[in-house]
């Protein structure tokens, strides 16, 4: 992608997580016409000619979710980023804390101020110290300079981010389990409806609850126009996306492409393609939760809908690029412990669930599998599948069952050979610590 179309990773003259680059590049220009007497209805309404949609998993738009909190009947709200980013394969968002953590705290200030936010908060990973203190010192030179605090830019405003460590896990991520604890409760998400945030957040009052990366378009868009967006991207689903990129590539690390890129160009122009000239056997474009694509889907294009269409989804842009030397039954099996242990257990089909088919995959991966142990899984997957408070127990059922529809024969040959049929196989260790990889 060249410079021009850059928006949220554009080079800054310095040290991009200093804030003289960034306020010399036209940052906290917004904020201070905000706090100065911009209509906050028309910040909505920009947002949403914009459609800008939410970069951390599910694509809803992201003016509405604003106008939802901002119109509600009850005065008393809250804003929350979640930055917890547990899962697999996704590391964009501690990569924009840390290198650029003024066009959030930006774009956090403004959706705050926006709904009337009593109190304002970061949910962030305690595992992100680097990202951590990188915020916190971003934190303390907009103090300096008067965006935030007591008396903002001598209006008599007064607004604050409180960072909150998470110290919770993969189910934590999602936001009502986040918000539980938050408030001192087990990170357990909540039965939709009618918990939804905007309705029911914390402390059972509306709150509005944006990623890192939704936020950080925020400033970009309020200060460049809509028409700047949208040049790039889709029509329905414009501008940019930060894609984590992991695996069995060449150059992993974060890209910033115009969504409806082609995964191809991702993995081989970004990416420098497969290590060691390898074939490509299967990729997740939107992480583990999402079912894999075969090398004939290269072309598929990166946005929400595509994929959607296509049977898979885009999440949160974790990328990971399997090799044709990889074992899928010791893939599988890493990820299936990896669901297994972040289950936090409320539900029964997930507890129970995720720890049979855990158990199962491990059986085939260790030779002593048997056909009808395939079937039960098939069998357990379609009975799981969908039946929890959030989407661990469906994403583990649809890696499951997708492993099986791709790579059917792999399990078939560790159950006739009672052992890996690849001599150059990725162990179940080997892979139980690419998984730990993606996660940190």
């Amino acid at each position: 992608m060249n410079e021009a179309n850059m928006r949220l990773l554009q080079p800054l003259e310095g040290e991009p997580w200093e804030i003289e680059p960034y306020c010399q590049r036209g940052g906290y220009d917004v904020w201070a016409r905000c706090v100065k007497g911009m209509s906050l209805d028309d910040i909505v309404a920009e947002l949403t000619r914009a459609g800008l949609r939410g970069r951390g998993g599910a694509g809803f738009p992201t003016g509405l979710k604003w106008d939802k909190v901002r119109n509600h009947r009850v005065t008393e709200r809250y804003f929350v980023c979640n930055a917890g980013e547990h899962e697999p394969g996704t590391f964009k968002d501690r990569y924009l804390i840390t290198h650029f953590p003024h066009q959030l705290i930006e774009g956090m200030l403004i959706a705050a101020l926006t709904v009337q936010a009593k109190a304002s908060y970061i949910y962030l990973n305690a595992e992100f110290e680097e990202a951590r203190a990188s915020f916190q010192k971003a934190l303390q030179q907009a103090r300096d300079k008067g965006y935030l605090g007591k008396n903002i830019l001598e209006t008599g405003l007064d607004l604050d981010i409180e960072i909150f460590d998470g110290h919770g896990s993969y189910v934590a991520g999602e936001e009502t389990a986040m918000l539980e604890s938050m408030q001192g409760r087990p990170a357990m998400p909540k039965q939709k409806p009618p918990f939804y945030p905007t309705e029911f957040g914390l402390h059972n009052k509306p709150t509005l609850v944006n990623n890192v990366e939704t936020l950080s378009h925020v400033p970009h868009i309020l200060r460049n126009g809509v028409e700047w967006f949208t040049q790039v991207g889709t029509e329905r689903c414009p501008g940019t996306m930060l894609f984590s990129l992991s695996g069995a590539v060449n150059r992993p690390g974060v890209y910033e492409l115009p969504l409806g890129t082609p995964l191809r160009h991702l993995i081989e122009d970004c990416g420098g393609g497969v290590v060691d000239g390898r074939a490509i056997k299967a990729v997740f474009p939107g992480g583990p939760s999402f079912s894999m694509v075969g090398p004939d889907q290269l072309d598929l294009a990166m946005d929400f809908d595509t994929l959607k269409k296509a049977g898979t989804g885009l999440g949160s842009a974790g990328v990971i690029v399997v090799d044709d030397a990889t074992c899928m039954v010791a893939k599988t099996l890493a990820l299936s412990t990896f669901f297994k242990e972040e289950s936090c257990g409320q539900c029964p089909p997930c507890r129970i669930g995720t720890d049979k088919l855990e158990e199962l995959v491990n059986k085939i991966e260790s030779g002593e599998g048997t056909t009808q142990d395939l079937d039960m899984m098939m069998q357990i997957c379609g009975f799981v599948k969908g039946t929890g408070f959030c989407t661990l127990v469906t994403g583990a059922s649809v890696l499951v069952q997708n492993s099986l529809r791709l790579f059917r024969d792999e399990f078939e040959a560790h159950i006739v050979q009672h052992r890996c049929p690849l001599a150059s196989s990725v162990s179940h260790v080997e892979s139980k610590q690419e998984t730990q990889k993606c996660r940190g």
